[in-house]
């Protein structure tokens, strides 16, 4: 393997027993590289039968039968992420800034550029992160982050049930003054209901672009950025749904408010950029 690959090897008596000496031997990668790598989230372990789980010590001791992965790619590992930033504590959870281009978590080549990440290595002492919601890779704005178990359940139901009023505010290319100054788009996705609700806030004839304040109803996969292109509309920036929309300036749409009661306090919560 040289900078791009993946193995997957179960551990017999006759390998080595610390992680990062058996990636090594089973890679030809430096153990310099493999401890950064797995430092960076590119290593798994299966044990037991049980569900797969990243392995960061180089040190960590390995057992007859371990089933360890690597997923493996100098260009990712080398990136350098832009840096979230921390709006809101409230200990079993935190709500964060994500800018564009920082994913809101990792994959199975690493997690180094991910802001659950980011959110992960941010307290001391250093606390555990559940996902509740994402936000776009080419997104910008507000992400909540779960820090206990019991704060992700309770944050999910209230995301799934709508009780969590998520605010966008959106360029589209095109005079979306033509029609209502508000209005529902309400055409399904994947098969499923989904309802966007919209309010321009102004027309830019020079550019012909409209700025728009979103919510959303329904959390369908890239559901803002596909209705938009649906009606002709489409997101300016979007590199994935849309014609004529590109831009040297990213995609223009940002997660701006998030309004919920909190599940904890019982308290009316607004949190606006």
């Amino acid at each position: 393997m040289n900078t791009k690959g993946f193995i997957k090897k179960v551990v017999t008596g006759d390998d080595p027993t610390l992680a990062g000496d058996f990636l090594a031997t089973a890679s030809g990668i430096s153990k310099t590289k493999i401890k950064d790598a797995m430092n960076k989230g590119a290593a798994w372990l299966r044990r037991n039968g049980r569900k797969r789980a990243r392995i960061r010590r180089a040190t960590m001791p390995l057992t007859s039968g371990d089933c360890i992965e690597l997923y493996y790619n100098e260009h990712l590992l080398t990136l350098a992420p832009p840096q979230a930033r921390c709006l809101m504590d409230r200990r079993h959870y935190s709500v964060w800034f994500k800018p564009a281009g920082l994913m809101t978590q990792g994959t199975t080549y690493g997690d180094h550029c991910s802001l659950l990440r980011q959110a992960e290595l941010a307290f001391t002492p250093r606390r555990k992160v559940f996902p509740v919601h994402r936000l776009d890779r080419e997104a910008t704005g507000l992400v909540m982050v779960a820090h206990t178990k019991t704060a992700a359940a309770k944050l999910s139901t209230l995301f799934s049930t709508g009780r969590i009023i998520k605010h966008y505010r959106l360029e589209v290319l095109g005079n979306l003054t033509s029609f209502d100054s508000q209005g529902t788009i309400s055409l399904p996705l994947d098969g499923r209901n989904a309802l966007t609700e919209f309010k321009i806030d102004r027309y830019d004839a020079v550019r012909n672009i409209t700025t728009v304040d979103v919510r959303i109803l329904t959390g369908r996969l890239h559901q803002i950025r596909r209705h938009f292109a649906m009606t002709g509309f489409p997101v300016m920036g979007d590199p994935r749904y849309g014609m004529g929309n590109k831009n040297t300036d990213g995609l223009k749409l940002a997660a701006v408010a998030l309004e919920f009661t909190c599940p904890f306090s019982g308290e009316p919560t607004v949190i606006r950029l």
